[in-house]
């Protein structure tokens, strides 16, 4: 008998015909859809849903059924389809890596001008010029160097958020050292979509979660489909390419198939209705992304079909560089793969003591594969349209009370650019002399993914979401487009 038989009930509900709503609704007292309520965000649910693809081309009219990961239309066109955000936790020291200061050399061993109790501490690394464009990098980056020509430095990055890691970590990824924000990686999500329907759109591997870092990877008030997957949150996981909770161990996958195509029928019933919740609809697609993933991402993390010379290349199988170097060449196979926003994540630059030691360490680590990276994507052809940005959270002292260590900084240092329509071999931006603060070319947080949102063809003031009777945005009230590294 068709549904339009039955007689339609005051309260919507057709007798014999449960939507999933209805059931969680109205089953056991509503007690499930209480439960889902809070998994899917309470309070957007409880305001009757939040507005999806503000701002977006493909912005689907009245109701209907809404897959949130399609691609999507930018708003004008984009210059880069993915990024890689190699995400240095700890704040690498910038006049020791990339920001070359002869006058801290010089003035080594004298008292600081803005503090009495501390001394200039001159760099113990060289730094030589490279390339055409004649960058100054230290000798810390022997591999990272030959790529100078090809490299865009943000020498005037600083910030207002506190010089501390758990809030600095999470402001540059959300925007915000306080509030639970979506991740710049969510919020490009949201944007574009993904290519890859059977791969999560934003990636994280082996993040940094000691620090904060788990809100640094969220999706905030966006539906949880645009958070990001975290591949490898070990050594271990990273080696053997072991996903957690890749496969569901109760049931198998016909049914599991057969769960999910009887939850999306129920959802096809409100189609005409116009009343989807987007907020649970996102828990329900990533329940169908995870069932997706489970034959796709195992295929993505098997490294063992790569070259001798690409695993060489990478630095696999060497001590120092195997890590990281395994942690680079997933990010090239899944940004190969169609996925839009992918982090890899190296956390040991907290660098208040041992700098000569602990600073050869971290970089002997990360030089190698990085540079890796640059060669591979450019040899494949990708890196013209796949934005690789370096950094961390904040920058170092040039001054300190200790011979061998560097302090917090938030009020300059060094980010840089690959890829993905930028300028090469270009300098934007300094510190002062000593390196202390940025004076020009100043970016801070919102400066920068203002940027990166118009580097990927999205208006940062147009890319919002409606949540607690306001509309948010990545940068908040703030922002701007920094057109001058833009090729």
């Amino acid at each position: 008998m068709n549904k339009e038989n039955y007689p339609q009930r005051c309260d919507g509900v057709v007798p014999g015909v449960y939507t999933r709503r209805q059931m969680l609704k109205t089953f056991t007292t509503g007690f499930g859809y209480m439960a889902f309520a809070g998994l899917a965000a309470q309070a957007a649910i409880l305001e009757g849903g939040a507005k999806v693809l503000s701002g977006a081309a493909d912005a689907p009219a009245g109701g209907g059924e809404l897959n949130l990961l399609l691609p999507k239309k930018p708003h004008f066109p984009a210059r880069a389809k993915r990024i890689i955000f190699l995400g240095m936790e700890g704040a690498p020291s910038h006049v020791d890596t990339f920001d070359y200061k002869p006058k801290l050399q010089a003035d080594a061993g004298k008292q600081s001008k803005d503090n009495e109790d501390r001394q200039y501490l001159g760099s113990p690394f060289t730094f030589k010029q490279y390339g055409q464009s004649g960058k100054w990098i230290s000798e810390l980056f022997p591999q990272v160097a030959t790529h100078a020509d090809e490299l865009c430095f943000l020498h005037g990055m600083w910030t207002n958020a506190p010089a501390l890691h758990p809030q600095a970590w999470p402001a540059l990824h959300t925007g915000s050292p306080v509030f639970v924000r979506p991740s710049m990686g969510s919020w490009i999500l949201y944007g574009l979509g993904t290519e890859n329907q059977n791969l999560p759109g934003f990636v994280t591997i082996k993040p940094a979660l000691s620090i904060g870092g788990g809100q640094s990877y969220e999706s905030g008030f966006l539906p949880s489909v645009f958070s990001a997957t975290r591949i490898g949150e070990s050594k271990t996981d990273i080696k053997n390419c072991n996903v957690n909770n890749i496969k569901n161990a109760n049931i198998d996958l016909k049914a599991q198939r057969q769960e999910l195509d009887f939850v999306q029928q129920l959802n096809h019933n409100l189609l005409n209705k116009g009343t989807l919740d987007h907020q649970v609809e996102g828990v329900i697609q990533s329940y169908e992304l995870a069932f997706k993933m489970q034959a796709e991402v195992p295929e993505v993390t098997d490294i063992s079909k790569e070259s001798q010379a690409t695993l060489e290349l990478y630095g696999i199988n060497q001590d120092e560089t195997d890590d990281f170097g395994r942690q680079c060449l997933l990010a090239r196979r899944f940004a190969e793969a169609g996925v839009r926003f992918i982090e890899v994540c190296y956390d040991d630059w907290d660098h208040h003591g041992q700098l000569y030691t602990g600073l050869k360490k971290s970089t002997r680590a990360v030089d190698q594969p990085i540079a890796a990276l640059l060669t591979d994507l450019k040899q494949r052809g990708m890196l013209e349209d796949t934005l690789v940005l370096w950094g961390g959270e904040f920058g170092r002292t040039p001054d300190s009370p200790k011979p061998d260590g560097r302090d917090h900084s938030t009020k300059g240092w060094t980010m840089w650019m690959a890829g993905g329509g930028v300028k090469p071999g270009f300098s934007y931006g300094a510190t002062d002399e000593y390196g202390i603060s940025a004076v020009d070319g100043r970016m801070d947080y919102h400066d920068l993914h203002a940027t990166l949102l118009h580097i990927f063809g999205l208006d940062h003031e147009k890319l919002t979401y409606r949540y607690g009777g306001r509309d948010f945005r990545l940068t908040d009230v703030y922002g701007e487009v920094h057109s001058d590294i833009l090729a």
